[in-house]
């Protein structure tokens, strides 16, 4: 190695800010396993003994074999007598070590082979960090990738520096994806492994819903109106509840734009999925029968309000029950989840007559919602 072996190290420590003396220390390390691998029966030199030396100005190299100053030499691989020492300088003293260069003749050519394994090594290592760090501080983001490859129900999406990974169970029932199609996902996670970073995207998370509002939304984004809580079936519906501190702003409409034009830019990244934008109120009442939404509601009872439980009774119309509950529930299970709140639902005929027989057998009954199909229980 020489001068422009140094200056390659620097330069490497400009553009990939790898820095040089950690690049010498890792060369000096491989190169003394070299050395002890290949030169291990070579001459009476103690292998475990000996160091490598990179002069971090000129490049030269050197192996050093380093002697104990003793009195009487037991292990002439590892000591020296203190005679033999003050042949070399008579300052040496007891327990003082003295360095001979032990630098095999062919050693550069194992030396310059070494030091471009470690140099290529530590570049790929230095960008795989770069690419970790990147999405470790995009985490909870969208980006935009090209499918790249398929194996069975994982597709793998190329980043553009990276490939990321689209498991089957983040993507959304439905949607099919083929190699060269281009798809938006939410980063879900990013971790270390043997092979660089692992990226993980999904399409199902509702974090990718409320992402979405933002690139469409300035409201969002400047924080004048504020996303509440989402509630997601992926690839079927979702409820999103909004909130604004401004008296003169209307968050749904923001959200929903004219005509609709920024809530179906949304529905149409999602492949069709329905969206519901329900305005935010701190008052349970209000909130649970905004969440029921498309439904109209008579009236909601709070049964329970703690922090073991949130419980609340909700009264519809006879022709509204169906619309309420939803197909095979889903309208009230996803009010649950986005409100916070248990939610049953009586029809108001179910209700009343419940009412009625209250009151003729003068008995407090709890309800059961085992014996009536059409009542929902939703945690």
């Amino acid at each position: 190695m020489n001068r422009e072996f140094i200056d390659a190290l620097e330069q490497l420590e400009e553009e990939k800010h790898i820095e040089k003396g950690v690049l010498l220390e890792a060369i000096e390390s491989a190169l003394l396993a070299a050395y002890r691998r290949n030169y291990s029966t070579t001459g009476n030199i103690n292998v475990d003994n000996v160091r490598v030396d990179i002069d971090s100005e000129t490049g030269d190299i050197s192996v050093l074999s380093r002697l104990e100053v003793v009195g009487e030499v037991m292990d002439e691989n590892r000591e020296i007598s203190l005679e033999d020492a003050h042949d070399i300088d008579a300052r040496y003293e007891i327990g003082d070590a003295i360095e001979f260069a032990v630098t095999p003749e062919d050693f550069g050519r194992i030396a310059a082979q070494t030091a471009k394994q470690v140099v290529v090594q530590r570049i790929r290592e230095a960008e795989r960090s770069k690419v970790y760090d990147d999405f470790k501080n995009r985490l909870y983001e969208i980006v935009t990738g090209v499918v790249h490859r398929k194996s069975g129900a994982t597709l793998f999406v190329d980043l553009g520096h990276t490939e990321a990974i689209l498991p089957p169970r983040e993507q959304v029932p439905g949607e099919r994806f083929e190699v060269n199609d281009r798809l938006k996902a939410y980063i879900m996670d990013v971790k270390h492994s043997l092979k660089g970073p692992q990226i993980y995207l999904s399409r199902s998370h509702p974090g990718l819903v409320k992402k979405l509002f933002e690139l469409e939304v300035p409201e969002l984004t400047d924080g004048t109106v504020e996303i509440k809580a989402i509630a997601r079936e992926a690839g079927s519906r979702t409820k999103m509840t909004v909130y604004t501190e401004f008296e003169n702003v209307d968050p749904v409409g923001s959200c929903v734009g004219n005509r609709g034009s920024r809530v179906q830019s949304v529905v149409n990244e999602l492949d069709g999925e329905k969206i519901d934008v329900i305005p935010w109120s701190d008052e349970p009442e209000e909130l649970i029968a905004n969440v029921l939404s498309p439904a109209k509601v008579e009236d909601v009872f709070i049964v329970a309000d703690n922090d073991e439980e949130k419980a609340a009774l909700v009264v519809v119309p006879d022709y509204q029950l169906s619309l309420a509950i939803g197909k095979e529930g889903q309208n009230v299970r996803l009010a649950a989840k986005v409100s916070g709140w248990k939610i049953d639902i009586k029809s108001h005929s179910q209700y009343y007559q419940d009412e009625d027989a209250d009151e003729i057998y003068d008995d407090d009954m709890s309800y059961d919602d085992s014996t009536d199909a059409e009542v929902v229980e939703v945690e």
